[in-house]
Formats: structure tokens, C-alpha cells, sequence
């Protein structure tokens, strides 16, 4: 019996060893090897797969511009000039300028709108207005729609737009009195408002922009004086022609150093020249045509060292014209001097030589001498009741050294480009 237990014992194990081993042999085979020390190495394993590309930079900026290029679209005619301001670029929109902004985000965004000579109108004889297309773009820097129809008042968002330098609302049909969103855009270069509808007076705050270069009101309804705050502009180019502007112009004109062109023509304004005129050394254009100014031409303008177009055509000026202004070299060398149409009586050798080159205009004078000169009966019935100047000593006064002329040579120079300002007499040039 104890036999037979062994053998069954014995059985069973050898059954189970069996089992085993055959289990382990199919596991090597399967495996190659299994990784014992005799068995081939397993192949390299594959690299892992690079990290995904950084999702592309939000540019919030520029999408919020297209939408509202493309949201104005609705307000306005069908036009030519903004027919591709579709699709997903703005940047490829015609008038459209982009750029970096100067975030640490650095977003593309729309740096500038340029429109000029569009014709835009409003869709079905509504108001085209610039709100919705000026009040939703911060990123602006410059803003040009000359020659359309844009009506209605400025935006005051444009206050904020911490890089917007150029305003151009010229040629259109804005109403009302000066804007006061412009003269709170400090950051303000240039500025034309020409060719509207603007009326009241000009707000002393506007010759304050510290960075302002260019001024260009004329053709509106502007009325009342120029305020004596005009001496703190830093402009070079000022235009207020054709307005209606009244009183004296202020001696404190001359304490505008920087004025390159000056055009006051066209309006009402009354008096004498200030002698601070003279102190305009910069001034190459300098015209006060077509008003009711009086007096004799100051001394001081002789001074004048950069002049090269003096209107003072169309007022009541009188007396002698002075010698120093006819040798002044801007003028000599194929300037523009006209004194048409007042009651001058008195003109000297050097002013004689500028009329013989067509220079200098004196025509319809009180001249004796000199043909074209009006009638010797309406000459003495305008010196029977002139005025004298309110301090008359001060127009002999010189605030320079005495120009030499020998010191300048005559040379025949060609005829220097048309002045930029003259430029905005016309409604349709722009910058």
C-alpha cells in the first residue's frame, strides 16, 4: 500500500514538472529568448514623438479690426474703393495699413486707414458717420479720409489712442463748432480739418498741442479773433484762410518762431502789422491778401531772411515800401511779392528792379509814375480819412542787423516748388 502511494506521488509530480517546462520552453520561443544571457538583445525602441507645435498667437487686434472694417461696409454705397474689404487679411484691404503694435503681446494690428478720395456716402442717403469705423480701432495711428461724405461729430475714443498722430477730415461735410476731441488728442502731428462746415471761434487750446506741426482750418465759417494763446504753438504750417476772421492780428505772432508758411488770406481781420512779424526768421510764406489790414509795411520785415512768397495784395496798406524787404534774398532770386491792390505811393530802386523781373506786383497802387495805378481822385479821397497805426514809432523799429545785400550773391535759380500750405486751397489735394 505505502508502494503504491509513492508511485502515485511520483507521477503527479512528474506531471506537473512536465507542464511547467513545456510552458517555459513555449514562453522563449515566443519571446526570442526571454531575456536570458545567451539570447539575442531586444531591437532599440522607436524615439517618442515630438511635442505639438505651440498653438499660433492670438491676434485679437488685428480680428477686431476686419470686423469692423467689415461691419462699416454696411453703412456705406457701393463703392469701388472698398469692394475688397472682404476675406480674412485685413492687411490686403485697399486704404488699409498694418503694423506691430508696441504691446509685449506684439500683435499685428490696423496702424492706419486711408481713404482719401474716396467719394464714400452713406448707403440709401443716410448719414455716413465716423463713429463705428474711428471709435473702434485704438491701434490707429493715422486717419485720412479726404474728398467723402462723412457728417456728424468726432468720436471721443479717439482721446485715448495712445499713437494717433494724424487726423485728416478735409473735404467733407462736417458740422459744428470746433471739435474739442481734437484738442484733447495730445499726441497730435497733423491736423486738417479744411473744407467743412466748422464755425464759433478757435479755441486758445488748440496752439497748446505740443507736438502739433500742421494746422490746416481754412474753408470753414471760423469767426472771432485769434487768440493770443497762438504764441505757444509749436506749428510750422498753419492755414486759417477763407474763414471769417475778425480784429487785429496779434502781436503775439511773432513769438511763433517755428512757422515755415503762414496763410491768413481771406478773412476780416483789421489793423496794422504787428512789427513782431519781422521776428518770423523761418517764415518762407507769409500771406494776409484779401482783408481789411491798414498801415504802412513795417521795417521789420526786412527781417524776413527766408521769405520767399509775400502776399499783401487786396487790403489798405499805404506809404513807402521799404527798400530792405525788395533786397531780401528769397524775394530777389525768383520770389513772389505782390502788393496789388491798396494805396501804396512810394517805391525805391531795388523795389523797382523786382517789378522790371515781374517779381513784385504793384498794380492799381497810388504809384505816380508807374502805369496801371488807380485814380488820382480815388487816391486822395482814401488819404482824406485814413487812420494812423495806434503806435507808429514801432513800425520803424528793425529787430535785426541791417541786411547787406552785397553779402549776397544773385544767382538765377530755378523756380522753387509751390508752398505746401497753398496746397490746401485746393479741396481735393491732400497729404
Amino acid at each position: 500500500m505505502p508502494t503504491m502511494n509513492f508511485f502515485l506521488s511520483a507521477l503527479l509530480l512528474h506531471s506537473f514538472m512536465a507542464a511547467v517546462l513545456g510552458k517555459e520552453a513555449s514562453h522563449i520561443i515566443m519571446h526570442n529568448g526571454g531575456g536570458y544571457p545567451y539570447a539575442s538583445p531586444p531591437p532599440p525602441m522607436c524615439p517618442p514623438p515630438p511635442p505639438p507645435p505651440p498653438p499660433p498667437k492670438c491676434q485679437t487686434r488685428l480680428e477686431n479690426g476686419r470686423r469692423t472694417l467689415v461691419g462699416f461696409t454696411g453703412s456705406v454705397d457701393r463703392n469701388k474703393y472698398i469692394s475688397d474689404w472682404r476675406g480674412d487679411d485685413p492687411c490686403k484691404f485697399n486704404g488699409i495699413r498694418c503694423a506691430e503694435y508696441p504691446d509685449p503681446e506684439k500683435q499685428r494690428a490696423i496702424a492706419g486707414i486711408d481713404l482719401n478720395g474716396a467719394g464714400l456716402s452713406g448707403k440709401n442717403r443716410t448719414p455716413l458717420l465716423l463713429s463705428g469705423l474711428l471709435d473702434k480701432i485704438p491701434e490707429l495711428t493715422f486717419f485720412h479720409v479726404n474728398s467723402n461724405n462723412f457728417t456728424g461729430g468726432i468720436p471721443s475714443e479717439i482721446t485715448q489712442y495712445k499713437y494717433f498722430f494724424e487726423l485728416d477730415l478735409s473735404n467733407n461735410k462736417l458740422k459744428g463748432e470746433f471739435p474739442k476731441e481734437v484738442l484733447q488728442s495730445s499726441q497730435l502731428v497733423f491736423l486738417d480739418l479744411r473744407f467743412n462746415r466748422l464755425y464759433g471761434p478757435i479755441p486758445p487750446q488748440l496752439f497748446y498741442l505740443k507736438y502739433l506741426d500742421v494746422i490746416f482750418i481754412n474753408n470753414n465759417q471760423f469767426t472771432g479773433s485769434l487768440p493770443d494763446a497762438f504764441a505757444s504753438t509749436p506749428a510750422r504750417y498753419l492755414t486759417f484762410a477763407n474763414n471769417q476772421l475778425t480784429g487785429p492780428i496779434p502781436p503775439s505772432v511773432g513769438a511763433s518762431k517755428n512757422l515755415v508758411e503762414v496763410l491768413f488770406l481771406g478773412n476780416h481781420f483789421q489793423g496794422c502789422l504787428p512789427y513782431q512779424i519781422g521776428l518770423l526768421r523761418k517764415a518762407t510764406v507769409f500771406d494776409v491778401s484779401k482783408n481789411n489790414l491798414t498801415g504802412p509795411i513795417p521795417r521789420s520785415f526786412g527781417c524776413l531772411e527766408s521769405i520767399r512768397y509775400l502776399n499783401l495784395e487786396c487790403n489798405q496798406f499805404y506809404g513807402e515800401v521799404p527798400e530792405t524787404v525788395c533786397q531780401l534774398p528769397g524775394l530777389r532770386d525768383r520770389g513772389n511779392f505782390s502788393l496789388s491792390n491798396n494805396y501804396f505811393t512810394q517805391v525805391g530802386p531795388a523795389c523797382r528792379k523786382l517789378i522790371e523781373c515781374n517779381v513784385l506786383d504793384v498794380s492799381n497802387n497810388c504809384i505816380l509814375g508807374l502805369p496801371n495805378q488807380r485814380p488820382h481822385g480815388e487816391c486822395s479821397h482814401f488819404f482824406s480819412n485814413i487812420k494812423p497805426c495806434p503806435n507808429p514809432k514801432s513800425l520803424n523799429y528793425v529787430p535785426c542787423k541791417k541786411y547787406d545785400p552785397s553779402s549776397h550773391t544773385h544767382t538765377t535759380t530755378s523756380t522753387p516748388p509751390a508752398p505746401l500750405s497753398y496746397n490746401s486751397l485746393d479741396p481735393r489735394l491732400h497729404r
